[in-house]
C-alpha cells in the first residue's frame, strides 16, 4: 500500500484524468498493455501503474512521458507531471 497522501476524489479532477487516460488506452492495449490511475498528489502529480506488456517494456518511460503524460497535461494543464508507481 502506498504511503503517499492523495487528493480526495473531488471536483471532477479524477474523472478528467481518467478521461485523458481513455484517449491513450487503445494504443497501449494494442500492444498488450494498459494503465491504471493510482492517485493524484497535492502537488498535482498523477501516479499511474503501467500494466501488462507496458509494465515490463523497455520503452515504458517513453510511453509514459510522450504518451500518457502528454495526454493528461494537454487535457488538464494544472497537472505537473505523471509518474509510474
Amino acid at each position: 500500500m502506498s504511503t503517499k497522501d492523495y487528493l480526495p476524489n473531488s471536483d471532477g479532477l479524477y474523472d478528467r484524468v481518467i478521461a485523458a487516460l481513455e484517449t491513450v488506452r487503445p494504443y497501449l492495449q494494442v500492444d498488450g498493455g494498459d494503465c491504471q490511475l493510482v492517485g493524484i498528489t497535492k502537488d498535482m502529480v498523477v501516479d499511474v501503474k503501467l500494466l501488462g506488456a507496458c509494465g515490463s517494456c523497455p520503452m515504458s518511460t517513453l510511453t509514459l512521458r510522450a504518451g500518457v503524460e502528454q495526454a493528461i497535461k494537454k487535457a488538464i494543464p494544472e497537472i505537473a507531471r505523471v509518474e509510474s508507481v
